[in-house]
């Protein structure tokens, strides 16, 4: 949403927090931000690209701030109507200035709505939207939880965790025994779940509880829309788990990893550091540190070692 007021190429790259050039008026002011094709004077944009692509965007655009690789050699003629700020990540520097200046803080409290177990420990400055279920849990400092959430007893939630609209934490796995007459007998389901600190969960995932031990989420790590983590799962700190994954019981994700679109991963198999599994991979067997697997069933395909 734009800015209530204007907002200086100062403000811009204190709120950037990173090594930068400018180019052009460093008394320019802006009230809004706009993809690069849409923007205009009043905006600042981003761009992402590099080589010849990328300069023509930047020449090209109306707005009146642009965020751009620092590889660019410019003219004078580049920065007449507009300012340019160099940097080593364009994407990172924009995202940096959306957060700071145009995206609408959420306030704590709990919604009507919602209905909170009494013994539950939820810090004041928790904001958890309507229509939720929030059990026997902890939830920490700043964590954020909207709508038609349904969080199970013996939930540990850490600080500034942000869980989107109706994901469900702590629902039972499928434990079964199949036993001599070819029916499924359950095996009970007793841990528990613990997310720590800054970790995203998208929309409608799901995050089972352990079955004797607890289903961990590590730091950091952020679990995209419609996934699914099997009981007792270990994921990592600071991972990537892409929309529509599927990770299974007791299956271990080591820190810094990415699962990509669409991926499944076997119950019990135990995915290194550092590791990408790509897009729809099925993964039947242990990943070594630093790989790039996928295929079905995946195979090792590369080392991330400079990506």
């Amino acid at each position: 949403m734009p800015s209530q007021h204007k907002i200086s190429v100062n403000e811009l790259v204190n709120s950037m927090a990173m090594q930068h050039k400018i180019l052009g008026r460093q008394d320019s002011t802006v009230t809004d931000v706009s993809r690069i094709d849409d923007a205009d004077s009043q905006c600042v944009t981003f761009c992402n690209k590099k080589g010849n692509d990328g300069l023509q965007m930047v020449r090209n655009t109306q707005a009146g701030i642009v965020i751009c690789h620092d590889s660019f050699e410019f003219t004078g003629d580049d920065f007449k109507q507009k300012t340019l700020i160099l940097v080593p990540n364009p994407r990172l520097a924009i995202s940096r200035i959306i957060q700071v200046h145009f995206t609408s803080k959420i306030k704590p409290g709990i919604s009507p709505g919602s209905t909170i177990d009494k013994e539950a420990k939820i810090h004041p400055s928790v904001h958890i939207g309507p229509n939720s279920y929030i059990g026997n849990c902890r939830i920490g400092e700043g964590t954020v939880i909207h709508g038609n959430v349904y969080i199970y007893p013996g939930t540990k939630i850490g600080k500034n965790v942000t869980i989107q609209a109706g994901v469900v934490i702590g629902a039972e796995g499928m434990g079964f025994e199949r036993i001599e007459q070819g029916e499924l007998e359950k095996f009970p389901q007793l841990g528990g779940v613990v997310i720590e600190d800054d970790v995203e969960i998208g929309s409608n995932a799901s995050i089972m509880r352990g079955a004797m031990g607890d289903t961990i989420i590590g730091r950091g790590t952020k679990i995209g829309h419609l996934c699914n983590v099997g009981h007792s799962a270990v994921i990592g700190k600071y991972c990537l788990i892409i929309s529509m994954s599927m990770l299974g019981g007791s299956s271990r994700i080591g820190d810094y990893s990415q699962v990509s679109f669409g991926a499944c991963i076997r119950n019990k198999v135990v995915i290194g550091e550092s590791v990408i599994v790509g897009m729809g991979a099925v993964v039947t067997e242990n990943v070594a540190d630093g790989k790039i697997v996928f295929g079905v069933p995946a195979k090792i395909k590369g080392d991330t070692a400079g990506r």
